[in-house]
């Protein structure tokens, strides 16, 4: 795919996330021979490898045990809790033949897991003593999206969906479990650098099942936002539903309750889309392959490029004895020019320059990923350098995805003022709402957007609502969708 014509990458956002995705290797898609559907390439594959064990360290740390589940889920188990399947009936892939012989029972490819896993969960918990209980997998789910695809954030098969699922005594202990699958979240988004508003969605937009559901949101460069995380308190509807009961603390037995909450491939989309320039990717050094890349600068002197090859060899021990995930670029058949280029698509947050001066100084040039910004440091001195990079290469992503998020969030008071920002700014608009599902849809149409939620703290808002002119009782956030 060629390099997108564009003055700014952000202008022609949809042509360069496809261009980066295979400039960068992360993601081939497009060509598998089944719509919605794509292949992690290893460059691809180890960022989402980081980004997993990153999510994963702060799940194991907050008591989270990992299972794994089949893949197929029959059809009378998934049908258990009514509104649930009414809310993916439309998108479920169906196995209905094994070979040559059609199936007695209809086997689902696994939208989402509630409902086998509250199965199992009912076999193994009997006492509150017992709870309360946190279970997560990364798994690959399936869901017939109708709508135009994208690579990693609209897709037919979600292949790194976390998804966890806990049982608690309490309406309390559940609440409790939200507010730290909350923090849980923050944290690793904040990790990631990645700017986002919390909203808890309306009745009319919870997951299916759920009392209600709580989502993260942020807003991609071309002003759309993206749903990248979401948090359910299931109450007690799918333990009703599997008749799952505990023996309680007053000696009687009662009906557990749940949550679950999950992320998906459009982490790594969005890592892409806010971080990224012109040149392509630009990775947060905690989740890139290579953190450093060291690149020789050739010499006509073959002796002079003994020498230069010799002393990148030295600096890659220093970097690596030192932890940093640096590799040293020494193909011969290569120009400088084309690795600097092939490794600022890949989104390497420091390059390493090395040629005769540099070794014959035993000096480094390092350049800063973000900035291109361009230093010299002596050997001994270069794991510090690198690692103080890294980090002030973190604070200014984090700092420049937050500075664009907060630019993009408008609160008005009229629809004209906010089908203005809307059109002009783009990314999200909160209106003081009434409560009234007449009034949302009303706007909805009114702006041809979408409701994201109201904030979430619940914030109590001034003014009247834009529609009816009734006493406003928090903001409604509406925003254009992927």
């Amino acid at each position: 795919m060629p390099e997108p014509q564009r003055r700014r990458w952000q202008e022609r956002f949809s042509e360069w996330f496809d261009w980066v995705l295979e400039r960068a290797e992360v993601y081939d898609y497009g060509r598998y021979p089944v719509k919605g559907m794509g292949v992690w390439m290893p460059y691809g594959f180890s960022i989402r490898r980081n980004v997993l064990e990153l999510l994963r360290r702060l799940l194991d740390e907050t008591g989270h045990d990992e299972v794994l589940f089949p893949l197929l889920i029959p059809d009378f188990l998934l049908a258990k809790e009514g509104e649930h399947i009414k809310g993916f009936e439309d998108e479920v892939y169906w196995v209905t033949r094994g070979g040559l012989e059609e199936l007695d029972q209809k086997l689902a490819l696994r939208p989402t897991s509630e409902t086998p896993i509250t199965y199992y969960e009912s076999l193994w918990i009997q006492s509150y003593k017992q709870l309360p209980r946190k279970f997560y997998q990364v798994v690959s789910v399936f869901r017939y999206e109708t709508k135009a695809t994208r690579p990693l954030i609209r897709v037919r098969e979600i292949s790194m969906f976390k998804e966890a699922h806990t049982v608690h005594e309490s309406f309390e202990d559940a609440e409790r479990q939200v507010m730290e699958a909350i923090d849980v979240y923050k944290k690793f988004f904040d990790s990631l650098g990645i700017s986002y508003v919390i909203s808890r969605r309306p009745d009319w937009d919870k997951f299916a099942g759920a009392l209600y559901t709580i989502a993260f949101d942020t807003v991609l460069p071309d002003g759309r936002t993206l749903q990248i995380g979401t948090v359910h308190n299931l109450g007690q509807n799918f333990t009703k539903a599997f008749s799952f009961r505990i023996h309680t603390r007053d000696e009687k037995y009662d009906y557990p309750w749940q949550t679950s909450y999950g992320v998906s491939d459009r982490v790594v989309a969005t890592l892409i889309a806010v971080h990224g320039d012109d040149m392509g990717l630009v990775l947060p050094s905690n989740i890139a392959p290579t953190q450093a890349i060291i690149i020789p600068i050739p010499s006509q002197s073959e002796d002079e490029m003994r020498k230069v090859l010799e002393y990148s060899r030295r600096a890659l021990s220093a970097l690596l004895e030192a932890g940093i995930r640096a590799k040293l670029d020494d193909r011969s058949d290569t120009t400088p020019g084309d690795k600097y280029y092939y490794w600022d698509a890949k989104g390497v947050p420091v390059r390493v320059e090395v040629g005769p001066r540099e070794a014959a100084s035993e000096t480094l040039t390092l350049v800063r990923r973000d900035t291109l910004r361009r230093t010299s440091v002596h050997l001994r001195e270069a794991a510090e350098a690198v690692k103080k990079l890294l980090s002030e290469i973190d604070s200014n992503l984090a700092e420049r995805a937050r500075k664009f998020m907060s630019s993009h969030i408008t609160r008005a008071s009229s629809i004209e003022e906010a089908r203005k920002a809307i059109e002009e700014r783009k990314g999200i608009v909160e209106l003081p709402w009434c409560g009234s599902e007449e009034c949302a849809n009303k706007v909805m149409q009114e702006l041809n957007v979408k409701t994201l939620g109201t904030p979430w703290p619940p914030e109590r808002a001034e003014g009247v609502c834009p529609v009816c002119g009734r006493p406003a009782v928090t903001y409604m956030r509406y925003s254009r969708q992927y």
